[in-house]
């Protein structure tokens, strides 16, 4: 499948939502990524549509009449969640964006009908996009599988297999939570330096993980691989993803089998997916390999693959102590990687996922692992900028960190650019560390 740019990606058009044509906005017309929000007033979930800092709330605007020619999608748009739109297909949701895409433009003529069907994003709490049943975390940046592995396997950093294939293990669906919400220090049995373990007790070494995730959106059959050029026709949207990560426990528990406790205690989503077709402007060739480097399996590469295959995302990692935000101080961006510079696609990642027969599920959240950049100031955690807790992260606060503390907030964020078109972005993916829940 190829993804061609249209008219909802014309830089010119604005929308009667002023805000939506503010410079630096993540939101304009030429993104309208999905989420499910609430209010105070109405608690009920429902699907929305970014611009600018309102959402546009779809059920409202079908009780309006005023997006003609989807009501086949009703059921879908009034949804509690993406789920039934997602497995809705490719045409049903290029059917959405273009309508609603008309419905915001500044000539419409909807502009008085449609406002009442706004919400300010300030009035709304926003929740997971979509109910999700399986939740795999990848391992695809060549980066930081060299940085963490010369912490622990010097003589051999990279595993042989990682050239080729898109290393994985199956995360754990229920504790994928929406931005926003507070993580809890996680507790463990951890490790003495001589290798025993001798107590359970709260991790010293809790780490964030910066990731960007894709939502499957239609199935594939048990038995039915997905061919690389058709991965996209599987593939719903984007968010980000902090696979928030408690060293010492892994290191402790991660042999023979891999993580489990140290990743399985919460994963933070952004709530806002932005779709294939917003992304099509910031298609990518796929990351090119070395002379020297092995060959792609033929399964895992195609003409298209290797035009188009990468995605284009400027990411950052945002950092506030306690202190800062108590003495008004803002968050210190404190990493700025490519995610052009992944050595594994998302294409690849699904494709390869499904090799084996193995079923994809609506909803299904796939994430690329740990995405850093060629250079130790890029990495997308605190293990890799400090070479395993040796060398600690100054911050402008006078402050230091290793990992993190209690009452530190990290924040994600991502921005597609490309000359000649609006850049659009992800929203933030936000957790701030407890010691305990409340």
């Amino acid at each position: 499948m190829t993804f061609e740019t249209d008219h909802t990606h014309d830089p010119a058009v604005q929308s009667w939502g002023t805000s939506a044509n503010a410079p630096g906005t993540e939101f304009p017309i030429q993104n309208l990524p999905l989420g499910v929000f609430s209010t105070a007033a109405a608690k009920e979930r429902r699907i929305g549509v970014a611009i600018g800092d309102q959402i546009l709330g779809i059920g409202a605007a079908l009780d309006k009449g005023l997006l003609p020619g989807l009501e086949g999608l009703s059921t879908a748009l009034r949804s509690d969640s993406l789920n039934l739109l997602m497995s809705s297909g490719r045409a049903a949701r290029q059917a959405l964006r273009d309508t609603v895409f008309t419905l915001l433009r500044a000539d419409s003529g909807h502009a008085a009908a449609a406002g009442a069907c706004l919400v300010p994003m300030r009035d709304a709490r926003m929740h997971l996009p979509a109910q999700i049943g399986n939740f795999t975390d990848f391992f695809t940046s060549i980066h930081h599988a060299r940085r963490t592995g010369e912490l622990f396997r010097p003589d051999m950093p990279v595993a042989p297999n990682f050239r080729h294939m898109p290393i994985a293990y199956h995360g754990r669906a229920s504790t994928v939570v929406e931005s926003g919400v507070p993580c809890v220090r996680p507790r463990g049995q951890l490790a003495d330096p001589q290798g025993a373990a001798q107590v359970y007790a709260p991790s010293q070494r809790l780490d964030f993980e910066l990731e960007v995730g894709c939502f499957v959106g239609r199935e594939n059959s048990l038995g039915q691989p997905i061919s690389i050029d058709d991965a996209d026709d599987h593939m719903f949207g984007l968010c980000l993803v902090n696979d928030w990560s408690a060293r010492d426990i892994q290191m402790w528990e991660s042999y023979p089998l891999g993580p489990f406790l140290a990743k399985s205690f919460m994963t933070t989503a952004s709530p806002w997916v932005v779709t294939l077709e917003a992304l099509a402007p910031y298609r990518v060739p796929a990351p090119k390999r070395d002379a020297d480097d092995t060959p792609l399996p033929a399964a895992l590469t195609s003409t298209r693959h290797v035009t188009q295959g990468g995605i284009s995302i400027s990411l950052k990692v945002l950092l506030q102590t306690a202190a800062m935000q108590k003495s008004g101080m803002a968050p210190v961006v404190i990493s700025q990687p490519q995610f052009s510079d992944q050595y594994w696609t998302l294409g690849q990642m699904l494709t390869h996922h499904t090799s084996n027969g193995c079923s994809l599920r609506t909803g299904d959240l796939l994430s690329s692992g740990t995405v850093s950049g060629p250079e130790r100031k890029d990495s997308g955690c605190l293990i890799e900028f400090n070479a395993g807790g040796k060398q600690a992260l100054p911050l402008p606060s006078g402050e230091t960190r290793l990992f993190l503390e209690d009452g530190d907030t990290v924040w994600l964020r991502g921005v597609c650019e490309r000359d000649g078109y609006k850049p659009i972005g992800f929203g933030e993916c936000k957790g701030q560390i407890v010691r305990d829940a409340t």
